[in-house]
């Protein structure tokens, strides 16, 4: 049963501009009737409820676009294709969890250092990535600021 966008809308909480926003960056997907109006399958509404969760944890659109490609436009997606997308989506929230994490742990003393050693700041500059072209203040520092 095919069903409209204002029905989509009303179900899933989402306003129109952004389902069809959504079909514009390719995450759902949509027909015409001889009327020339939208009509979607009901498996829509999950694909939209998937989407929703996923920002909600900070997944972009472009993630969301990529995990959906695999699925199949028009249905709803077997269990194992969400397991599948579902697994790789965990193993990048665990990596961001970790990321920030770390964050969590060096704020302390990136609040107390006023980003004046950024030649061993984490945040700036992990690992001491830009010691090779840098040292300390001269990222902060304009070149005609110099003279």
């Amino acid at each position: 049963m095919d069903i409209s966008v204002g029905q989509v809308a009303e179900r899933t909480g989402v306003a129109v501009s952004a389902l069809h926003f959504y079909e514009q960056k390719g995450l759902i997907s949509c027909w015409r009737n001889n009327g020339n109006q939208r009509r979607y399958d009901r498996s829509v509404i999950r694909r939209v409820a998937v989407i929703k969760a996923a920002q909600q944890v900070g997944m972009s659109l472009d993630e969301i676009g990529r995990a959906f490609a695999s699925l199949p436009k028009h249905k709803a997606p077997t269990k194992a294709q969400w397991e599948a997308m579902a697994t790789q989506w965990h193993a990048d929230l665990e990596h961001r969890i970790l990321q920030l994490k770390s964050l969590q742990n060096d704020l302390n003393g990136c609040i107390g250092c006023g980003c004046l050693s950024l030649d061993s700041c984490n945040l700036r500059n992990p690992e001491d990535s830009r010691a090779t072209e840098h040292s300390g203040e001269s990222l902060l520092t304009h070149p005609e600021d110099a003279l």
